[in-house]
């Protein structure tokens, strides 16, 4: 990884320092060349317009704002400096409410605490080497929330490209 992506500059947005010197520690020994921290949503959407991380690492539960606040912030505040940033989310709190909340909020991945290094790097290989392309919709602007394409699918077409591809095909 070092080689691979050490040219990568991280966000970490975490309240508890002890974990944020864990995800530091972790992103450096990956190869993350630098390690930015802020410990809640609003010191990091402010970090945001002085720092150009890569992609964002927070924490779902924070105060005053939490990660899927700060998510939902930077995808559609006009303030915020890149909407598209990536951010991967870490959390303890993995109950299925929660992963769909910050997925609808515009979180590009997630990784359940206890966090491992090489889940962690699975992530940002995921973000990296696949990036997913982002879809603005009525109440919803982030990276596509379809992983992939089931060529089996038979509809309802939800998007412009879709139904007008599936009206030539008729």
């Amino acid at each position: 990884m070092a080689a691979a992506y050490g040219h990568l500059k991280a966000l970490v947005v975490e309240d508890n320092p002890h974990m944020r010197a864990i995800l530091r520690a972790i992103l450096m020994g990956l190869g993350v060349s630098e390690v930015h921290e802020a410990p809640d949503g609003g010191r990091a959407f402010r970090a945001l317009q002085r720092i150009e991380p890569d992609f964002v690492l927070t924490d779902l539960m924070m105060a005053p704002m939490d990660g899927i606040a700060f998510v939902h912030e930077l995808r559609n505040s006009p303030q915020s400096p890149n909407p598209f940033l990536p951010v991967i989310m870490v959390s303890g709190h993995t109950e299925r409410a929660r992963i769909l909340a910050a997925r609808d909020a515009g979180v590009t991945e997630f990784v359940a605490k206890p966090i491992t290094p090489k889940n962690l790097f699975l992530r940002i290989v995921e973000i990296v080497e696949r990036p997913r392309p982002f879809v603005r919709g009525a109440g919803y602007f982030g990276p596509d929330r379809r992983r992939k394409n089931d060529a089996f699918y038979v509809g309802p077409w939800r998007r412009e490209e879709d139904r007008a591809r599936d009206l030539v095909e008729v």
